[in-house]
């Protein structure tokens, strides 16, 4: 499904329908160039979800953790600067059962990861930002095709 997204205000409207719209446990991998909007899209996503306070970049801790107001955990990775999957073993995330993975540069994991359910790429674009979202398991599938998802993704069609 491609989107476009005109705005930081529209960024905020689909981190809010697909808050409010995902399964529970819910992993998303978040792909695109530096500057695209990953971090902008977890940031407003985990807002949506009620969280309050700093919601800080995890660029240089790799994970933050953030409990969410309905009860559970939301994990954000950002792993631009791991070297290598195995790295992700000293986080100790194995055994974590957070509602929400948020997952920037998940290629950078490799295999060491949790399977997505849902892929988004970002990019920039000549006004503001394309956005694809892709099912990739059954889970995935189901949020998309979901009413409250698909009725709320319709305001962003590609132009």
């Amino acid at each position: 499904m491609r989107l476009h997204l005109h705005d930081s205000d529209a960024t905020d409207a689909l981190a809010h329908v697909l808050a409010h719209s995902q399964p529970t446990p819910a992993v998303v991998y978040l792909q695109g160039d530096l500057g695209a909007g990953k971090s902008t899209l977890a940031r407003a996503w985990l807002r949506a979800l009620g969280v309050t306070g700093a919601v800080r970049s995890p660029t240089y801790t790799l994970v933050e953790r953030y409990d969410l107001a309905g009860g559970g955990e939301a994990l954000h990775l950002d792993l631009y600067r791991i070297a290598e999957a195995g790295e992700l073993e000293f986080l100790g995330l194995d055994d974590v059962r957070a509602a929400l993975w948020l997952i920037e540069w998940p290629e950078r994991g490799g295999s060491a990861l949790i399977a997505p359910d849902l892929r988004i790429k970002l990019a920039v674009a000549p006004a503001g930002r394309a956005c694809r979202l892709q099912a990739i398991s059954p889970v995935g599938a189901d949020w998309l095709s979901s009413k409250s998802a698909s009725d709320g993704l319709r305001q962003f069609a590609e132009p």
